[in-house]
Formats: structure tokens, sequence, C-alpha cells
């Protein structure tokens, strides 16, 4: 029975919400206001997003209530069951709970009949949420992809059509429990954000990263949404309140020329300071190059496509001249995933001091998760490349400091010392286009990324920048 679980979890992206994590931070929000609305779930789960607002309700008032001011629906004929039951334990009639409570795939068939009652709609819901590019993967999850036809085709998880569903059918007020991807992701989130902002405030926001849910590492937020009068492409300031292991508030604001992007002290970093001559090199030494280049030279690499739960398979390639010279006078690689500790965050290393290999090979599928070789072209010497490893790790560490790592994508939760982030090879490239590869410059920047201060080493980027010049000393 629980394989069965398991099974239909991954399929509908179900994630059932505690009632703890309603009355903590939702509740509160709304209990001044129970008789103004009609309080629905598009995918309810067992309900616990809308029912415990029973509590509050006097028992001989409820059955009323019930049928006045709560519908619910779900996909899955269990969920609606137990929905049902649950309703029941709260006092309510099995044959009144079975008229509220229903069976509906409301991404494709939205209940428009909701729409049309004594109360406006308040839509509080944990929607499902599966990525595309993992729904794309799965045998078992193919079909969801017919969700994401039509005029929807851009957008990038199940969630997002449900918040489209929402914006299309001019509902006012929301809230939704969703991953952060939402504010902080990059490509998967800024088509959401800008169609969906235009048309939307975020009144607050709670921000977690640790986990609320039983089956998922996926870090989510509760964000509380509100129509604004008309649609409008203007800046967005909120308080979002950050969950660890403490409560931290903060002030978001989220700027249209950043795609709404939160945390976007770095994306503004990394493009006002972007070098006039940047370095240009590439991603990825593959199977084909290797194919197509094929020789006598002997070079030592791991394979990231085969991985035997411990360490990647060791391989010797035997290749020309010039991709042997490639592959050997290019010795840094990106980590874009944190281990977990300390000494493996995400950042530049050098291939031979931590695999003992002269380069990284990915014989099948391109993954941005696994270690992945850069090439510089023109190339350049290996002290530039060892200076640009320690100004690139400062750079991000600098960042992560500042924003608590939230330009980063949250990878999934552990009990390692701190959250495991993604650096997308995005963010990797506008970190090396702001190296200043000038020969006049570099003997200055060595001293400065020697003495490991970031505060000047990011005043001495903006310097060059502000001057135009550099006075050297």
């Amino acid at each position: 029975m629980k394989h069965g679980h398991e099974d239909k979890r991954r399929i509908y992206g179900e994630h059932l919400t505690s009632i703890q994590v309603f009355e903590r931070y939702i509740l509160p929000e709304i209990k001044d206001k129970l008789y103004s609305y009609l309080w629905t779930d598009l995918f309810c789960g067992e309900g616990n997003l809308i029912l415990p607002i029973l509590n509050l309700i006097p028992p001989e008032k409820r059955e009323s209530f019930f049928l006045k001011h709560i519908i619910l629906f779900d996909i899955q004929q269990e969920m609606v069951e137990r929905a049902v039951r649950n309703a029941c334990s709260y006092g309510i009639p099995e044959d009144i709970a079975r008229q509220r409570i229903m069976i509906r795939d409301t991404i494709k068939d939205y209940p428009t009949f909701i729409l049309n009652g004594e109360f406006p709609v308040f839509h509080i819901t944990n929607p499902p949420y599966l990525y595309k590019g993992y729904i794309a993967k799965q045998k078992s999850n193919k079909r969801l992809l017919e969700y994401f036809s039509g005029d929807v085709e851009p957008y990038q998880d199940l969630y997002q059509l449900a918040m489209m569903n929402d914006l299309k059918h001019g509902i006012k007020n929301m809230i939704y429990i969703i991953p952060s991807n939402f504010l902080f992701g990059s490509a998967i989130s800024n088509k959401i954000r800008e169609d969906f902002l235009k048309f939307y405030t975020i009144k607050r926001a709670y921000i977690f990263e640790r986990k609320i849910f039983e089956h998922t590492g996926t870090n989510v937020c509760i964000c509380f949404f509100e129509r604004k009068p008309k649609p409008k492409r203007e800046s967005l300031t909120f308080e979002g309140v950050k969950i660890n292991s403490e409560e931290k508030r903060k002030i978001y604001v989220l700027e249209p020329k950043n795609h709404f992007r939160a945390g976007n002290d770095f994306d503004e970093f990394v493009s006002k300071y972007k070098f006039n001559k940047p370095l240009k090199f590439s991603f990825y030494l593959t199977m084909d190059e290797v194919e197509k280049n094929k020789g006598t030279n002997p070079v030592s690499v791991i394979d990231v496509s085969v991985f035997d739960g411990k360490e990647y398979e060791k391989k010797i390639l035997y290749v020309n001249d010039k991709l042997y010279e490639k592959i050997k006078s290019n010795i840094l690689f990106v980590r874009t995933l944190d281990t977990g500790r300390q000494e493996g965050r995400a950042g530049l290393y050098i291939i031979k001091d931590v695999y003992g290999v002269d380069g990284i090979l990915v014989s099948k599928e391109k993954y941005r998760t696994h270690p992945i070789q850069l090439f510089f072209s023109p190339s350049i010497p290996v002290e530039v490349q060892l200076l640009l490893k320690d100004y690139f790790n400062m750079v991000l560490e600098y960042f992560r400091t500042l924003t608590d790592s939230e330009f980063m994508t949250t990878y999934k939760y552990s009990e390692s010392e701190y959250t495991r982030k993604y650096l997308g090879l995005s963010q990797v490239k506008a970190i090396i286009e702001t190296f200043p590869y000038e020969k006049g410059k570099l003997k200055e920047l060595a001293k400065i990324v020697e003495k490991k201060n970031a505060e000047e080493l990011i005043s001495f980027i903006k310097a060059i920048h502000s001057k135009g010049k550099l006075l050297l000393l």
C-alpha cells in the first residue's frame, strides 16, 4: 500500500499540508474575515488548508457555514474520500460534506461555477508541483505534458499552470504554498513572474529553509497574493519571513528589470560590472569532441556519466595534439552544487587537486549538477586561471553572505552544515565575466585576492568601472 502511495505522490506532484502549517502561518491572516468569502482549495488533498477554519465556527453553525463558505476539489477519488472523512470529524454530516467536496481535474477543467456565488472566492492551496523537465524524464508522468499545451506551453511547472488559471478567472485573493523557485529561480520562473506579478502584488511571504512536508525536499514559500486594481509592471515591495532554525524578517524589493527576481544584489553586480573585454570560455568536454580528435596522446579523465555511488569512473583517452593541449592547459572545473560540507561548496576548483586527473569528460547527457570543466578561448596562462579561481570564489562567497545565498537555487534539505544550493551556469558565466583580465590590473587584483578581503575586492571592481581606468600603485 505504501509503495502505491509513493508512486501516486510522484505522479500527481502531491505534498499534503500539515494542519500546523495552516494554523501557524495562514489562519492568523484570515481569521477576521471568515464570513466574507467562499473558501476554496482546488487541490485540496485531505482538506487541511481549509477545513480547520471550522474550529473557529460554533458547532451549531458549522453545517450552514460549510454549505455557504467552503468548497473543495481534488483530482483523486482517494483524496476526496479523506477530505470527506476529515469534514465529518468537524461535525459536518457526510451527505453535506459530499455536496461540497468533489472530484475534479481543476487544471484542465476550472470550476467556473464557484465564481457566481454569493461570496467572492478566496483560494488557499498547496498546488501540485512537478517541473516540466522532470515530467519529461519519467514514463509514468509523460501524460502530464498534455497540460502544457497551447498558451501555457512556455510555463515550467504544474504550480505555475494553477496560478495562471486563477489569474485568468479573476481571483482576487490567493494564498499559495509553492516552491521558493517562484521567488528566487531564474530560467524556471522568469516567465511566470513576468506574467503573474503584472496582475498581483505579494502582501507577505514565509520562506522556509527547513522541511515542512514529510515527503519532499523541495524548498517552499507561502505567498499571500492580492490582485491589483489594474495590471501594472512596477516594483513590488513586501516583507518576507525566512524560517530556518530561527525566523528572520527582511524587506524584499522585486524589480521588473530583474524579472521580479528576489535576492537581486548579485544580478545587479554582475550586470553592472561586466568587464569590457570579458574572458571567453565554454563548458564540457564531450565524447563527440573526443571522437573527432582521436590520436596517440594519453590524457586521464573522470567520466561524470559513470558513477558507482561513491566516485566517477577514471579513463585514459587517446587524443590528437590539439585536444591534448586543450585539456591539459585548462585546469579548472566548476562545482555547481554544494556538497553540504564547507570544503565542498559551489565554486571553481582545480581538477588535479580534487580528482587527480587531467580532465572531466561527459560521455552521455550533460547535467548541470555534475562537475564541469571550463575551456578558455583563447587560452589563458595557468597563473591567471589560479587567480580567477580565487577571485571567483571570493565574489561568490561575498554574495552568498550578503544575500543569504538567495540568488542561488536551493537543492534539497539535508542534515548538512548549511542549506545546500545550486549555482546556475549562467551565474558562473556572469561572475567570470566580471574578472578584469588586463595585464595592468592583474597585479593589483592579485594583491587584494591574497589579502582575502572581499569588501576591498568588490570596491576594486566597482572602481574600475567608475573611473574608466585604474590608477595602479
